[in-house]
């Protein structure tokens, strides 16, 4: 692992290169299996690295480097605007995943500084809510509901197929709303209102450049519905050419080894390209029981697994961690088949 020490050597290296920027690491996990949302919860420690700075505001200069598949639509309206009472400069680096409420975060910053393996998303957003339908592989939960995927049915009925007539569509969306429940389809209308919203009140507040109305709705409507799949992958030319933001810029060759080495360091400590599995954490730790004789009663193991970084908010001045922490028991039968129990036992944040 490279350890808290290495990181903050990284990130102090990263923060020359960049001309003494003050520096805020802000990563979700992007574990697949483990992943973590941006969430309102760590606004209150981004705070506290913010405290941390001691130049006046009118000097400031600070870069958030962030790592995330996304999250609450609110968080970045709410994270850009409290950094933004700390300095005259905000920007943002984006070393590999920023989707989703990352990229919304990214369109309020004065600079968007990408890596090569840099990557942008769509902000269509992904509605949940109690009345969505449940989900069939896990009971008690229900499925998310994608804004677009709502969207593409209407464009399908309409374009596709060929239904025009008022009272044939009026019958496609009753087929619909027969399988999605009325409220949980006005949430997926309210929540692309947000996300819209969200977009031009986070570019529009971008001091110096002001992007005119006509500018502003078509980077608006690309973000949110033209490139149709929520996990399209936007790289820095498209960000900059086709989106035409053009306030994102590529990373020079030393801030660009910089920002890579300290991804790399996130990438080892929270196993960000791994997938997740519980048989495999099983086996890490010496977890699995061995089978007992034909006949006998299955041996049973207990232990601790973690804790388990979710979400990371990182700079100079300290270290804080959203950690989550399992007591698991682990059975296994004559027959050589795992069987296994989970409880979370410790979760939130703590300083490192």
């Amino acid at each position: 692992m490279a350890g808290k020490d290495k990181r903050v050597e990284l990130i102090e290296a990263l923060s020359a290169a960049r001309g003494g920027n003050h520096t805020i690491a802000y990563l979700t996990s992007t574990r697949g299996g483990l992943e973590a949302q941006m969430a309102m919860d760590a606004i209150p420690v981004v705070h506290k690295h913010l405290q941390g700075i001691t130049t006046p505001k009118e000097d400031t200069t600070i870069d958030l480097f962030i790592v995330s598949n996304g999250g609450e639509g609110t968080v970045p309206w709410r994270l850009v605007t409290l950094i933004r009472e700390f300095c005259n400069e905000f920007n943002v680096l984006v070393p590999h995943n920023a989707f989703s409420a990352a990229t919304l975060t990214a369109l309020g910053a004065d600079k968007v500084v990408m890596h090569p393996m840099g990557m942008l998303g769509p902000t269509d957003p992904t509605a949940n809510h109690p009345f969505n339908p449940p989900n069939p592989n896990v009971p008690g939960q229900v499925l998310g509901i994608s804004v677009e995927d709502v969207a593409s049915y209407i464009a399908l009925v309409r374009e596709d197929v060929g239904i025009r007539h008022e009272d044939e569509l009026v019958q496609a969306f009753a087929i619909l709303a027969s399988q999605v429940h009325p409220l949980a389809l006005g949430n997926v209308k309210r929540a692309t209102s947000q996300s819209r919203m969200m977009g031009e009140k986070l570019l529009g507040q971008r001091p110096g450049e002001e992007i005119g109305a006509h500018d502003l709705n078509e980077i608006i409507d690309k973000l949110t519905s033209q490139l149709y799949f929520h996990g399209h992958p936007i790289n820095r030319n498209e960000a900059k050419d086709d989106l035409r933001l053009h306030f994102v810029e590529k990373a020079e060759p030393d801030v660009e080894k910089a920002m890579w080495d300290l991804y790399e360091a996130y990438d080892e400590d929270m196993d960000l390209s791994s997938i997740f599995d519980w048989v495999s954490e099983f086996a890490a730790a010496g977890a699995i029981p061995p089978v007992p004789p034909v006949g006998n009663a299955p041996n049973v193991q207990t232990s601790t697994l973690g804790p388990y970084p979710f979400v990371l908010v990182e700079s100079t001045s300290r270290t804080d961690a959203f950690e989550i922490s399992y007591d698991t028991t682990t059975i296994r039968p004559d027959n050589g088949s795992l069987q296994w129990q989970v409880l979370v036992t410790n979760r939130g944040w703590s300083q490192k």
